[in-house]
């Protein structure tokens, strides 16, 4: 067995969606012929808490943790949150409060703590991480971000041992949706270019996500580089790893759908995300078709920012929503899978064209169909368009969208809305493991 050392914020019992695609891979990492091991701090600010994927831990796989020290508590106070309050993701706000606080800790945020509030986990975890190796030696070493910090530590233990590295990003860095709204000092935005392409540069492979993403983040280095577009192809150094779904989550029966016409979303819902125009189009639909409010459910399942709510509110819609504030992994695949159907929202972001969320996978995977608004040609249209998952309609086209949703109404009314999710086998956890491992092989050979 080769062994492979991952760095990942994210690790059981933490929950969410930035915990999924590290603990599958290590999963099945040993169907390869590699032996994780796994680098996470000992204490987390994790939004949630999941104990039932601990089951995907590998037995008696290694797991390596140190104390990290965050400066969250400073934070909540600031902002007036408890201790025990999660801190919210992507500028999620559930309760109103002074818009003046909101503005000053987001500007902390974005130019004091570079790269993120984990920064200073960096310096004590290369120096363990130095000594650590050199009783344990490993064949490579992968770092995973958001948060990019991590890509810092695995930095530091490249500059120090030269190890082999995969630098993987689940999202962009200067890239990313709400870069713009950091209220960056040009020093502070300097600072996160510099560290960015200092990753670019010394990792031996980077992987991402998405495809638009992937070729951001080659564009960034190439310019650095002046390094001509027929000048060391992309396979060399930078590759396109989906996220996914893995069978096993989905090897049960197929449980019996909503009675309901249910719209389903699930995950965290921000104010990029609001899709004012469905809220509005619903609304439309009920006017003009009577007996629509008799079948109409939509569940909200994860943390919604009140301005969902407040627009859902003023569109009449409230008596026909059932909001779900958080479950577990488990229980979110049974909730999909009894959807009539399943609700996509993409970021409507500069980025939003890149934007495929490892949410679409495990739509597909549950075999509901998929409505979607988003950018219509991007990376999440193609997806849906090459599996036949779903529709999309754009962020202001109201006609399609009304269209999609009669379209799917008509099909649950006559009892036949199925979904045909074709060509998905090879977005499963374990085949894109094997991804992993080509690239893996790659960098330690060269």
């Amino acid at each position: 067995m080769k062994k492979v050392l991952i760095i990942t914020y994210y690790w059981p019992p933490s929950g969410g969606a930035g915990v999924q695609r590290w603990l599958k891979f290590t999963k099945y990492l040993r169907s390869y012929g590699w032996e994780p091991v796994i680098y996470t701090p000992e204490n987390p600010e994790s939004p949630h808490n999941d104990p039932s994927l601990q089951k995907d831990i590998p037995e008696n796989v290694t797991v390596i943790k140190t104390k990290i020290w965050e400066p969250y508590n400073f934070y909540k106070l600031f902002i007036g949150q408890k201790k025990d309050q999660k801190i919210n993701s992507a500028f999620l706000t559930e309760f109103k409060k002074p818009r003046k606080f909101e503005k000053i800790a987001v500007w902390i945020r974005g130019n004091i703590f570079i790269p993120d509030a984990r920064m200073f986990w960096v310096k004590p975890s290369v120096k363990y991480l130095i000594n650590y190796l050199k009783q344990d030696p490993v064949d490579a070493v992968i770092s995973t971000g958001p948060p990019h910090s991590m890509h810092l530590v695995a930095l530091g233990l490249k500059k120090s041992l030269d190890i082999p590295w995969m630098a993987d990003f689940r999202d962009p860095w200067t890239n990313i949706d709400f870069y713009s709204k950091l209220m960056l000092t040009s020093f502070a935005d300097h600072k996160h270019k510099r560290q960015e392409l200092d990753v670019l540069n010394n990792a031996d492979a980077v992987v991402c996500v998405g495809r638009t993403w992937l070729n951001e983040l080659e564009e960034i280095w190439r310019n650095e580089k002046k390094i001509r577009k027929n000048q060391t192809t992309q396979s060399e150094k930078f590759h396109y790893i989906s996220n996914g779904y893995d069978p096993d989550d989905y090897a049960d029966e197929q449980m019996e759908v909503d009675k309901k016409f249910s719209i389903v979303y699930v995950g965290t819902l921000d104010r990029s995300r609001n899709p004012g125009i469905l809220w509005k189009t619903l609304s439309d639909i009920i006017k003009k078709n009577e007996g629509f409010t008799d079948d109409l459910q939509i569940k909200l399942v994860g943390k919604t920012d009140i301005t969902v709510l407040e627009d859902i509110e003023k569109n009449g819609l409230l008596p026909y929503v059932e909001k779900i504030a958080y479950l577990t992994h488990e229980e979110v695949i049974k909730v999909q899978k009894k959807s009539q159907v399943l609700l996509l929202l993409i970021n409507n972001t500069p980025n939003a064209m890149g934007i495929n969320t490892g949410k679409v996978f495990e739509y597909l995977a549950a075999r509901r169909p998929i409505l979607c608004i988003g950018p219509v040609g991007g990376d999440a249209d193609k997806m849906l368009t090459e599996t036949k998952g779903g529709f999309v309609s754009g962020y202001e086209d109201s006609q399609t969208l009304e269209a999609n949703i009669l379209y799917f109404y008509k099909r649950y009314k006559q009892g036949n809305l199925p979904s045909e999710s074709i060509h998905i086998e090879k977005y499963s956890r374990k085949m894109l493991t094997g991804e992993i491992v080509k690239v893996l092989d790659r960098i330690i050979k060269h």
